[in-house]
């Protein structure tokens, strides 16, 4: 499923191909999220031409709304958002944890009231499989149980425990898919910030021989020394043979260091979700486009970039948009964002091509956080 192109001289970063249902996958790669089949403010059109192959859809609020009768009808999710590259779909594990207030977790699986209407459903392994089965997923997630930090021991290894036997009744029914389904099944490691368990719930996941594997239970409150401890850690477990995922990062910093540790793949709602709210990248780190500062100031978000919003509009011009609150503003701006992220991909991937990388990572974060990360 993955094909190693090159590595770095001083880090575990590598350079890949993921072979995928709709095409193949330049890795390592940043997916923007789509959780409702749409990436919040873009088009298709413009993600198709800033490169990006890969991007997330979300299980749990697609089986809400617009309900599997519909996505079937149309004959798959790419089918109905006229998606024509890959789909990366999460098994909904998440969004159960963080509405824990609205779920109750058994051996079975979890049953949960939905956000929208109130009315409860029950996920389990099984289910879930099939769900992103009717998806057509090109890669789909296990069911897990995502724990926050601070919970006891005991509390982690249960956790860990229902984790594993969900990811074993899973693989079984994502080994009985039915034919001609060609999507890949990930596994996800959790264990909580235990290194024991961390390692524990690896070896489990090498025995099931899922196609990729995901570090899961990071980027969930943890302080961001122990994000790095704990990726560091798990991430130099994994068997390198396959393709590796961490869920739910996409800050500069903490996909350099992902990378850094051979990730493949990571995601996260953090571009669009803080473009939406007038902020965004730049080479000197972020700026925040409502300051009255840029009321007069007529360069683009960032002069280096060559995505379309920076090379039509003013800073002065976004300003206006978000205060006099047109739709316009958070759209430019979470193009920006996002191209800014395919633009540092493309970088990170050059740097690895050249055994550059560490020195690149040391360039950019100096520039972008002034020292202080």
């Amino acid at each position: 499923m993955i094909k190693i192109l090159e590595t770095d001289t001083g880090s575990m970063a590598r350079n890949a191909i993921m072979s995928l249902p709709h095409g193949d996958v330049k890795t390592p790669a940043f997916m923007p999220v789509g959780t409702a089949g749409t990436v919040k403010g873009m088009f298709h059109t413009s993600l198709e031409e800033m490169g990006y192959e890969l991007i997330l859809g979300n299980t749990y609020h697609l089986y809400l709304r617009p309900g599997m009768e519909v996505i079937k009808n149309a004959g798959s999710l790419h089918d109905f958002t006229t998606w024509d590259r890959n789909y990366l779909t999460d098994s909904g594990g998440f969004q159960v944890f963080s509405l824990a207030s609205r779920r109750k977790i058994s051996e079975e699986g979890v049953r949960f009231s939905s956000h929208i209407d109130g009315s409860y459903h029950t996920f389990t392994p099984e289910n879930v499989v099939e769900t992103q089965e009717t998806l057509r997923s090109d890669i789909q997630m296990v069911l897990d149980v995502c724990t926050a930090p601070g919970i006891s021991k005991r509390e982690a290894e249960e956790a860990l425990k229902t984790t594993i036997a969900w990811a074993r009744r899973a693989k079984k029914r994502w080994d009985n898919r039915a034919e001609g389904y060609e999507g890949k099944l990930f596994s996800i490691v959790q264990g909580n910030f235990y290194k024991d368990l961390r390692k524990r719930s690896v070896e489990e996941i090498i025995d099931l021989d899922t196609p990729g594997i995901a570090i899961g239970g990071l980027s969930v409150g943890e302080t961001k020394d122990e994000f790095y401890e704990y990726l560091a850690y798990t991430a130099e477990l994994l068997p390198k043979e396959k393709p590796h995922y961490v869920m739910g990062i996409g800050t500069p910093d903490y996909i350099l260091e992902a990378v850094e540790y051979g990730i493949d793949i990571f995601d996260c709602v953090y571009p669009t979700r803080i473009a939406r709210n007038g902020t965004v990248f730049t080479r000197d780190g972020l700026i925040a486009l409502k300051n009255q500062k840029f009321t007069l100031d007529d360069l683009p978000i960032d002069p280096t970039c060559q995505c379309n919003t920076c090379k039509r509009y003013s800073r002065s011009y976004l300003r206006h948009l978000f205060k006099a609150g047109e739709m316009l503003g958070p759209m430019l701006a979470s193009e920006h964002n996002i191209h800014f992220l395919a633009q540092f991909m493309q970088e990170i991937r050059e740097s690895i091509s050249t055994g550059s990388f560490m020195q690149y990572k040391k360039n950019f974060i100096e520039k972008y956080y002034g020292d202080k990360s």
